[in-house]
């Protein structure tokens, strides 16, 4: 039984799908909306127009490299607005700056999967609403929201209506439930726009045909009750063991490591941690080859073709390059244990003796 918020009212849709495709669906769904509704414009200026679709420069790359395809095949303008590089967060004054009279959709994920920053998504709702209005008396096109909120779901509070997004990605394996995701759509028809990518069967009021895998959606389902209910514990729990991680790391390696993912005045994840080995400087993956036990990944794990490059993410946000170059993103989960922080610590700190730092500089565990 899925949680009642989401069944907001019958205008609901939600899909299972998943995250890459529901990202997809949005973005190609709009497009396609915008062309398909441009006679209906009074404004003639922008029913000439492509569509024109605003984004972050710290997004997954399941929405930027859509929106790159989009912008190559000059289907679509896009402009990728810079966060932060003292809070990581994107700014809902560069958002609303850069609307255009054809912009008719701003996608910005709910958290960052890298730094763990969250991103003042119902903020920017309530400004585009009040735009909106003022564009639909004007014949120009109303500005819909998306927020990918793969990273956020299952670690703080996500709340749709408080949120005030049109679509809003679901990821399942984020917050222990299957390899599944969904989109959730408010207002079907009414406030938000949805065409189908595929067709076939009719499933899914033919938005998404195809035999429905009914036992990955109970089990996300299931995963999504027990977020509804539990949420408040599981982030307590992660935040507490999170910070003990990085007070332990900061005792072991001091002015040696630098931690990426904090940022003054910005909220993030109470899970993650972005950390770097600078003395002595070094890739991220060299590191965590020379641990016995700890299993990590340099930056998102999807994106393991990338290579020596440091992650774009990380510079966009405002890390220094050295600092990127040799970064280890670490989560703590539902069980992690301060046994565990102990045990993944000093682990590293073998790792890094391995690789030339100095034993003796090294602050012994307790």
């Amino acid at each position: 039984m899925l949680p009642r918020w989401w069944e907001e009212n019958l205008k609901i849709l939600f899909l299972p799908l998943g995250g890459t495709e529901a990202n997809n669906m949005v973005l190609f769904s709009t497009v396609e909306n915008f062309n398909s509704t441009s006679k209906e414009r009074q404004n003639n200026r922008v029913a000439l127009a492509l569509p024109h679709i605003i984004t972050s420069n710290v997004e997954h790359d399941s929405v930027a490299l859509p929106l790159l395809h989009l912008q190559k095949t000059h289907r679509a303008e896009i402009t990728f607005v810079p966060v932060s590089t003292v809070t990581g967060r994107i700014e809902v004054e560069d958002i609303i700056s850069a609307v255009r009279p054809n912009t008719c959709l701003v996608s910005i994920m709910l958290a960052n999967n890298e730094t763990g920053v969250i991103m003042p998504v119902g903020e920017l709702s309530q400004c585009l609403a009040s735009m909106s209005k003022e564009r639909s008396a004007q014949g120009l096109p109303k500005i819909l929201l998306h927020t990918d909120a793969a990273q956020a779901l299952g670690k703080v509070e996500v709340d749709v209506q408080e949120l005030g997004v049109n679509y809003l990605t679901i990821v399942g394996h984020k917050f222990y439930g299957p390899r599944i995701g969904a989109l959730y759509v408010r207002g079907l028809g009414q406030h938000s726009s949805l065409l189908p990518m595929l067709y076939g069967g009719g499933q899914e009021r033919n938005f998404r045909p195809g035999t429905e895998n009914t036992p990955m959606i109970a089990g996300l389902g299931k995963a999504a009750e027990l977020v509804f209910l539990h949420c408040a514990v599981y982030e307590a729990h992660m935040r507490r063991i999170r910070d003990y991680l990085e007070e332990r790391l900061e005792a072991v390696f001091e002015d040696r490591i630098r931690l990426n993912s904090r940022f003054p005045g910005a909220e993030r994840l109470p899970n993650t941690c972005n950390v770097s080995l600078l003395k002595p400087a070094m890739l991220g993956h060299e590191w965590l080859s020379h641990c016995q036990y700890l299993q990590a990944s340099i930056g998102a794990a999807c994106h393991s073709d990338r290579g020596d490059r440091p992650s774009p993410v990380l510079l966009n946000s405002g890390v220094p390059q050295e600092a990127a170059t040799s970064a280890v993103r670490l989560s703590v989960g539902r069980e992690t244990s301060q046994d565990d922080v102990d045990l993944i610590v000093r682990d590293l700190e073998q790792a890094a003796q391995l690789l030339g730092v100095n034993k003796k500089s090294l602050k012994k565990l307790p």
